[in-house]
This record gives C-alpha cells, structure tokens and sequence, in this order.
C-alpha cells in the first residue's frame, strides 16, 4: 500500500503527503485566518505559506511518518481536542473517538493522546497506517489497522464493544451526525468538525443534533449560531456549546483555560473570507 495522506487545511488547502513529503497542495479558498495571524504572524495564507507549514509539521512532531509524537501536554489553547481532553480528564467522558495520520479512526481514553492525535492537524480525508502510530495507539484501539480506515458510527460502535459508557465523537458529515444521534442517543456526544463549506441545511443539522460545533471558515454555521441559544467561546474561530451536555463542557474548558464565554461586546474577527 502506498504511503498517502490527504488532507484539506490552513484555508480550505488540499493537501497530500507520500513518503513523508508534500507532493500536492491546491487552494487554499481561505486568504486570513486569525488564529494563524495571531500565533505565526501569517497575513495571507498562500499555497507557500501552506507548503511550508506542512513542511515544518512533519519535521517537528512527524505528522504523516514512522516518526509521529502522539501524546502532547494541554497548552491551554482551545479547540475540539482541547475539549475532549479535558472532558476524558475529568471523566466526563469514557473514550474519544477521534481520526488521525497514520492509524485513522480509533477509540482513545488518554487525554494527552487526544491532544497529541487531533491537537495539531485538520481536515483528514485519508490515511494510510503507519506501525509505529498503530502500535502507539494500540493496535486494539484502531478500527481498521490494516487500512487506517475512517468510519467514525464503526468507531463508536467499537467503543461501546469496548464497554465505554459516554463516548465523544468527532464528525464531518451531518449524515453520521444524525445516524449516531438516532442509533445512540445521549450516550455518545458529538462534535461537529472541518465545517468550512457546509451548506445552510447541514448547519441547521449541525445545531440540531451535535453537542459541540467549531465554526472553522463557515459563514452558515455563524449565521445559525445567532438563530440558536449556545455557549460561545471565542470571537476568531468559534467553537460552540450546542446541548445541554456541550454547554457544560465548553464552559469547564473555558474555566479550565480560565477565559469566559464570548459576549459579543468584542467584535468578531473572522477569517476571510467565508465559505
């Protein structure tokens, strides 16, 4: 099997890794995103500026290779990892089931590993295995070791095989969203990722049947949010307390980070432009 990872990043960027090097990157559709403005002082994000990143990814922690570091301490930013990190901390949860290079979905119970795995990449689309991430994982704890396959309701189910109680989850597709509400109920808690480009129909899913929302680029997930009554955690790059659940643990991870819900007295300061 050919050694292939796929991804769409920094700006809607697709990305592909073979071997360990950037053999493809196209877009990105995003030109400004605050988070990158603020922590590397990036204006523009350019398909350079993306080839680079990439580069500089593989070369510190070994995404997409043997080398691949997947437990990384909390530096009390704040994301969907974040979340889940500190919800398997405070046992607020019994296992994530997240997708990440090298083993694609798996079952973890290790707040640092959630934070290693899911902390410092986005927007997987594909995967290839690596033994070493495998291994590093737990070869009982990958859905598919042999492809790195990507089925997040597989995953979930696994889990709840594995005799975990509440189980998070991240999801792309509101499709999977809703079959996991339908087959689990309250059980399992969502987490609505990568939601750049989703459509007005998607969104108002999104809000109804997801616990936690991030907004990446998405201007349809930032006009339903207004329409809904959530918990709201910053004003860049939105991550959004949709359920009573996801309410609750947005806030214990604000409190955690020791910032408050936005309120909307400062302004907001998206990326650019929407999609």
């Amino acid at each position: 099997m050919k050694d292939r990872h796929v991804m769409e990043c920094l700006g809607m960027s697709r990305v592909v890794i073979e071997d360990g090097k950037v053999t493809v990157v196209e877009g990105p559709k995003v030109k400004f995103c605050p988070l990158f403005k603020k922590y590397r002082n990036i204006d523009e994000i350019t398909e350079e500026v993306v080839r680079s990143n990439i580069e500089f990814r593989i070369e510190s922690f070994g995404m997409c290779s043997p080398d691949r570091e997947i437990r990384m301490k909390d530096f009390l930013s704040f994301g969907i990892s974040e979340i889940l990190s500190s919800a398997l901390k405070h046992g607020k949860i019994d296992a994530a089931v997240i997708a990440a290079d090298g083993c694609g979905t798996a079952v973890v119970t290790d707040s640092e590993m959630v934070q290693g795995l899911g902390g410092r990449i986005s927007g997987l689309c594909e995967t290839s295995p690596i033994e070493s991430v495998i291994e590093g994982v737990g070869r009982g704890n990958v859905l598919d070791p042999a492809t790195a396959e990507m089925d997040m309701i597989k995953g979930v189910r696994k889990a709840k095989d594995m005799g975990h109680g509440t189980v998070a989850v991240t999801v792309v597709s509101m499709k999977d969203a809703s079959d996991l509400r339908k087959e689990f109920g309250g059980s399992v808690v969502i987490m609505a990722v990568h939601t750049s480009c989703m459509s007005g129909d998607d969104a108002r899913t999104a809000f109804d049947v997801c616990d936690v929302v991030t907004a990446c680029a998405s201007k349809t997930v930032r006009d339903e949010s207004k329409t809904r009554d959530v918990v709201t955690a910053g004003n860049k790059v939105p991550v959004y307390g949709v359920s009573e659940k996801g309410k609750e643990l947005v806030i214990m991870r604000l409190k955690e980070t020791g910032k408050a819900p936005w309120d909307g007295k400062e302004p907001e300061d998206p990326p650019y432009p929407l999609i």
